[in-house]
């Protein structure tokens, strides 16, 4: 596929709500200290290999398109946009209340939106958020609408809990950690981002373009179901990487002012520590212009780009006119790299 090469798509808001229930990689490993002696693991290897010291999760009761809703109530009421506007709802959420319906006709019906907005999922892993905004971009730079909404709503609880409760069996072995490891890893969290005709826009955060680049071969490295998650996290971690560098290769070809010398900002969708150092030193990117948030939220799918992006604005990482590259890795494995100019 082409460069996407945008004209009027401006981000308006983004919004981010979390949980309250904070679930410490100690308390994971406590739950399962007799399995870890006795295939002779040493306590802290959690958070010693992916510098994760703790997540969140939801109530049990909480389903994606509750808290998507929450996020989606949050941006709404903090630009003021009346719903009547919103022409477009796209769900991004690897977690599911069913099969079918969409989570974004719940998050639909759940905020009164009009019929005239179009609302659907969109389903490509960690990477989903990002191929939200580049279509209602597209949707944008075509005429179709004027304010497009997306949500994510994450909540980890189901498979993090089934998979500890797997790996107390007295039949589990060090072969079962290994390849359910990167599961004990998730997170939790809802965002929503309004994006918008740059003429409507009262922030002016424009969005210049993205790139996207795909390495199939390696669509069976990780496999999840709502209770089970398996992944071979060193071969994702060198052929994600591997991805990429192919699309930063592309993107300094074809975004304007694309190299880490021009770039202020990196808003990545990240794994663990490991995988930031490896990716850095693959770009040439500069560690500090990170802003990173997994040590205390985990890897929270695709919510992690835009509840990072919420993040860091909130924080005061931006200045106006600020380049901030966003950056993000699914399984598929799927590679998008987005230019914001802020």
């Amino acid at each position: 596929m082409k460069p996407m090469l945008f004209k009027n798509v401006a981000i308006e808001a983004v919004a981010c709500v979390l949980p309250t229930t904070i679930i410490t990689s100690a308390d994971i490993e406590s739950q399962l200290s007799a399995t870890l002696e006795r295939i002779g693991i040493k306590p802290g290897i959690i958070e010693g290999l992916s510098g994760i010291r703790e997540r969140r999760f939801w109530d049990i009761d909480q389903q994606a398109s509750d808290v998507a809703t929450l996020a989606a109530e949050k941006v709404l009421q903090q630009t003021g946009i009346h719903r009547e506007a919103i022409g477009c709802l796209i769900s991004t959420s690897v977690s599911k209340d069913y099969i079918e319906p969409s989570v974004a006709s719940l998050v639909h019906g759940n905020l009164g939106l009009a019929d005239h907005c179009i609302n659907y999922d969109i389903g490509n892993a960690c990477l989903g958020f990002v191929n939200a905004m580049a279509s209602v971009g597209m949707m944008i730079d075509a005429g179709l609408v004027d304010y497009g909404l997306i949500v994510d709503g994450e909540n980890s609880r189901e498979v993090v809990e089934a998979t500890i409760n797997r790996l107390r069996q007295s039949d589990a072995k060090s072969d079962a950690f290994r390849d359910q490891f990167a599961t004990l890893t998730l997170g939790s969290g809802a965002v929503a981002m309004i994006l918008c005709h740059r003429n409507m826009s009262t922030t002016g955060h424009v969005v210049n373009g993205s790139v996207t680049r795909a390495a199939t071969r390696h669509s069976r490295l990780c496999l999840g179901q709502r209770d089970y998650m398996t992944a071979d996290a060193s071969k994702v971690l060198i052929f994600g990487v591997e991805l990429a560098k192919k699309t930063w290769d592309l993107a300094s070809s074809t975004l304007t002012n694309w190299s880490d010398a021009q770039i202020d900002a990196y808003i990545p969708h990240q794994v663990s520590r490991r995988n930031m150092d490896v990716l850095n030193s693959k770009l040439g990117l500069t560690p500090e212009k990170h802003h990173l948030n997994f040590p205390t939220l985990g890897n929270i799918g695709p919510a992690a780009v835009p509840i990072t992006l919420c993040q860091a604005a909130e924080s005061g990482r931006f200045r106006a006119g600020d380049h901030v590259a966003l950056m993000g890795i699914g399984s598929g494995l799927n590679c998008s790299m987005m230019s914001v100019t802020w």
